[in-house]
């Protein structure tokens, strides 16, 4: 592996840890508020988007031009953003189902499972398997 895939790979969880140990800093300060909204909006989306990118690029849209190349970007950023949400909602709602919600504890689930999912290999890019055609129909006459 490469050190700067390796880097790229760890940055998300990176991001999260340093998000969970500036909730020792006041509240409402930048240097609080800047990597917490940054790793809510970005880490568990972008460590289990890269995680999904050679399956998804199988699917994506052709390559041959500038648009399919900036079309996969833009799927991968949005896919991101909606995949770091939604992580952020469920872990809530699991907490609060649970009784023990605070914003730290969401926080550290979140930094725990980007960490999870950074150490997971990426999914292989292969097609998908040939189905088997259907039985020929019946004639109704005979």
């Amino acid at each position: 592996m490469r050190p700067r895939s390796l880097a790229l790979r760890l940055l998300p969880p990176l991001v999260g840890w340093c998000a969970v140990a500036a909730t020792a800093l006041p509240a409402a300060s930048p240097l609080r508020t800047l990597p917490v909204v940054a790793f809510l909006l970005a880490g568990p989306g972008a460590a289990v988007v890269r995680v999904c990118a050679p399956a998804l690029h199988r699917f994506g849209a052709p390559a041959h031009d500038d648009f399919g190349r900036d079309s996969d970007r833009l799927e991968q950023l949005v896919l991101t953003l909606f995949l770091s949400v939604s992580a952020a909602i469920v872990g809530a709602a699991a907490l609060l189902a649970a009784g023990a919600f605070s914003g730290l504890r969401l926080l550290v689930l979140l930094a725990a499972a980007t960490t999870l999912a950074a150490c997971c290999p990426q999914l292989t890019g292969r097609a998908p398997a040939a189905r088997a055609s259907s039985p020929p129909a019946k004639d109704a006459t005979t």
